[in-house]
C-alpha cells in the first residue's frame, strides 16, 4: 500500500520525494522512466511485492517528475543520477538491487558506476526493463528531423507527441549534450553485479537491438536476457508484471 505522503528530501535546493519502506536485504530500488512517476503501475506493483516479503523498497521521483519540485525541461541525465544518488546514500542500507526501466536503466548503470568510484559495492544485482542506456545519443538525436534540429537550434528544445500521456515529450539541448557527458555504451561496462533485461519485441520506442547491444557490452557480467515477442515499451500488462516480480525475486534470493 503507498504511503499517503512521500519524504522530501533537500538535493541542491529541490525538493525531492522518495517512499521508504524497511525490511529485509537486499533491498530493491526503483528508478522510473523518462517522465514517468513513483506511483505507475509497476512501481506499485513492486511496492506491493516488496511488503509482502518484508523487503525494503526505495522509489523517488526525479526532479520535474511526479510529486519532486523543479521543472522538467532544466532536467538532464547528470541532475537526475545526482537526485538519485543522494537519495540512495539517504535511505538504503546494506545490499541493494537497482530495478531500472527505460531511462532508469541508464540511470542505474550511471549509479554503479559512481558508487563504484567512491567505494560502495552495496549494489547486488540490476534489473533492467526496456532498458534506454544512451537514448539522446543513440536513439533521439540519429532520427531528428530537420525540423527538430531547427528547433534545437533556435528554441533549445522540440516537442514530441506522447503515447501515454497528453502533454508531449519534450527534448532540450542541454538534455542532449549532457547525454553526450554521460554515455555507457562506448566500451565494456562492468558492473560486478548479475544483470536481468526484459525487453519487449513489440517496443516501439527503444528497440529490442538496442537491448542487444547493451548485453554485448556487458561481458564480464552474468547477464540473462529475457525477450516478450509481444510486449510494448511499458511493459505493464499482468504477464509483463509476473515477468518482472519473478526476475526481482530471483535475483534477491539469488544475492541474500
Amino acid at each position: 500500500m503507498t504511503a499517503t505522503t512521500p519524504t522530501l528530501l533537500d538535493v541542491e535546493g529541490i525538493s525531492i520525494a522518495a517512499r521508504h519502506s524497511a525490511g529485509s536485504t537486499p533491498g530493491i530500488v526503483w528508478l522510473g522512466g523518462y517522465k514517468s512517476d513513483m506511483l505507475g503501475t509497476k512501481a506499485e506493483t513492486l511496492s506491493d511485492w516488496a511488503a509482502r516479503e518484508g523487503r525494503a523498497y526505495l522509489r523517488h521521483d526525479y526532479s520535474g517528475h511526479g510529486e519532486s519540485g523543479g521543472a522538467f525541461a532544466d532536467g538532464t541525465i547528470s541532475k537526475w543520477l545526482g537526485e538519485s544518488l543522494a537519495v540512495f546514500r539517504r535511505f538504503t542500507k546494506g545490499k541493494q538491487i537497482l530495478v531500472g526501466s527505460s531511462m532508469g536503466a541508464w540511470i542505474a548503470l550511471r549509479m554503479v558506476q559512481e558508487l563504484r568510484k567512491a567505494g560502495d559495492s552495496n549494489v547486488v544485482g540490476l534489473v533492467l526493463l526496456a532498458p534506454a542506456p544512451d537514448f539522446a545519443t543513440e536513439l533521439v538525436e540519429p532520427s531528428l528531423t530537420e525540423a527538430q534540429k531547427r528547433d534545437l537550434r533556435e528554441k533549445g528544445f522540440f516537442e514530441e507527441p506522447s503515447d501515454y500521456s497528453a502533454e508531449p515529450y519534450i527534448y532540450t539541448r542541454v538534455l542532449i549534450e549532457d547525454g553526450r557527458a554521460n554515455r555507457v555504451m562506448t566500451g565494456p561496462i562492468d558492473t560486478h553485479c548479475p544483470v536481468h533485461i526484459l525487453q519487449g519485441l513489440a517496443d516501439a520506442d527503444v528497440p529490442a537491438s538496442h537491448a542487444l547491444k547493451l548485453v554485448s557490452l556487458l561481458p564480464a557480467d552474468d547477464v540473462t536476457l529475457s525477450l516478450i515477442p509481444d510486449g510494448d515499451h511499458r511493459l505493464s500488462r499482468p504477464q509483463d508484471l509476473d515477468m518482472l516480480l519473478s526476475a526481482v525475486g530471483d535475483m534477491a534470493q539469488r544475492a541474500g
